[in-house]
C-alpha cells in the first residue's frame, strides 16, 4: 500500500508539480515583461541601446549562453548541476579553432568533431554521476578543472588568431536573415524549441521531470534514474559543444583560457528562468529568457558606465533570490500538503 501511495505522484502532475509549474510560467512573462521596461528605461537614457548593431551584439552573446543554459537547465531538472560548462565551452571552441586553423580538417567536418567532443565530455560527466554514484557538484567541478587542463595542455601556450583562420570563418557570427535577425538567435531559439518539445511530449523528456521530481516514485514505476541522468549530461555536453563553437566564430582569436566565468553565467540564467534548483520543476524556454535577460542588464551596464562590479553581484543576487523563492515555495506546499493528508 504504502508503495502504491508513493507511485501516485508520479502518475499525474501532483499539486506542488501544478503549482511550480504555473510559478515558472509567470517567471517568464515576468521577464519579458521585466526586459521590456529595461529596455525602455535604458533607451531614455542611452538611445543606442536600441540600435540594429547593438541589438544585434546582445543577443549574439546571449544566443551562446542560452544554447549551454538548455542543456544546463536538463541537468537541473534531474537535481543535478553541471560546473564544467565553461571548460567544455573552452576546450571545443579551441580545439575546432586549431584544427581549422591547421586545415587538418574542413570547417564543417572540424565542427563536427567538436560537437562530437563536447557529447564525449559530457558523457564522461554523466558516468561520473550517473555509474560511479558520485555527487553531480564534486564530479563537474572536478573535470571543470579536467577539461580546462586538457586546453592548457593542447593549446601549449599558444592561441589562435583572426589571421590563422581561413577568410570568411567567423562571418556567420555577422550573419544576420532578413537584415534583423541575428543567425546565432535563430539556432538559439531552434534548440531551445527541440528540447522545449523533447521535455514535454516525449517519454524520455516526462522522465526527466519524473527523476526531478520524485527520484523514488520513478523508480518504482520503472524509470532508470542512472540512463536519465546520463542522457542529460550527455546532451549538456554536447550543447556546449555547440556553444564553443559558436563562442570561437563570434571571437576569433582563442586561447585556453576561452569563456571562464560561463559557469556562473549560465547558471544564473537558468535558476532566473524559473528552472528550480531543487528539480522536477521549469522549461528550457525559461533557460533562454533568463540568458536575455542577463545580457540586456550587462549591456545595460555599460551604456550607462556603470562598475562591471555590479554584474558579478547580480549574477550573485538573481541566484541566491530565486533558489531562496523557490525553497521557501516548495517547503509551504509542502507543509500545505502534510495538512491535507493529516486532516
Amino acid at each position: 500500500m504504502s508503495e502504491l501511495a508513493a507511485a501516485r505522484p508520479a502518475a499525474g502532475p501532483g499539486p506542488t508539480v501544478r503549482l511550480l509549474t504555473v510559478v515558472a510560467r509567470q517567471r517568464e512573462l515576468s521577464l519579458v515583461i521585466v526586459m521590456v521596461l529595461l529596455g525602455t528605461f535604458v533607451a531614455t537614457q542611452a538611445p543606442q541601446f536600441l540600435s540594429i548593431t547593438n541589438l544585434t551584439q546582445v543577443t549574439v552573446l546571449a544566443s551562446i549562453i542560452a544554447i549551454a543554459a538548455v542543456g544546463e537547465a536538463m541537468v537541473v531538472l534531474t537535481r543535478n548541476v553541471d560546473l564544467s560548462v565553461e571548460s567544455v565551452i573552452g576546450l571545443v571552441a579551441f580545439v575546432v579553432a586549431d584544427i581549422v586553423a591547421h586545415r587538418i580538417l574542413s570547417v564543417p567536418a572540424a565542427m563536427a568533431f567538436g560537437i562530437g567532443l563536447g557529447l564525449v565530455l559530457g558523457m564522461v560527466n554523466g558516468f561520473l554521476v550517473a555509474v560511479l554514484r558520485v555527487p553531480s557538484i564534486v564530479a563537474t567541478l572536478g573535470t571543470l578543472s579536467i577539461y580546462r587542463g586538457l586546453a592548457f595542455l593542447v593549446a601549449g601556450g599558444k592561441q589562435v588568431t583572426l589571421i590563422d583562420l581561413p577568410a570568411g570563418y567567423t562571418d556567420p557570427a555577422g550573419a544576420t536573415i532578413l537584415g534583423v535577425v541575428p543567425v546565432f538567435l535563430v539556432i538559439a531559439i531552434v534548440i531551445v524549441v527541440i528540447a522545449a518539445i523533447a521535455l514535454r511530449q516525449t517519454p524520455l523528456g516526462r522522465s526527466v521531470y519524473a527523476v526531478g521530481s520524485n527520484p523514488e516514485a520513478a523508480e518504482i514505476l520503472g524509470i532508470d534514474s542512472r540512463v536519465v541522468t546520463f542522457v542529460v549530461f550527455s546532451v549538456c555536453g554536447m550543447l556546449g559543444g555547440i556553444a564553443g563553437i559558436l563562442w570561437g566564430l563570434e571571437f576569433g582569436t582563442i586561447n585556453a583560457t576561452a569563456a571562464s566565468g560561463v559557469t556562473l553565467q549560465v547558471i544564473a540564467a537558468v535558476v532566473v528562468g524559473g528552472v528550480n534548483i531543487f528539480g522536477g520543476s521549469g522549461t528550457v524556454v525559461g533557460a533562454g529568457l533568463g540568458a536575455m535577460f542577463l545580457a540586456f542588464i550587462s549591456n545595460a551596464l555599460v551604456l550607462l558606465s556603470l562598475s562591471q562590479f555590479w554584474l558579478q553581484a547580480i549574477y550573485g543576487v538573481v541566484i541566491l533570490v530565486a533558489v531562496g523563492l523557490d525553497a521557501a515555495l516548495l517547503r509551504r506546499v509542502q507543509r500545505s500538503n502534510a495538512r491535507r493528508r493529516s486532516s
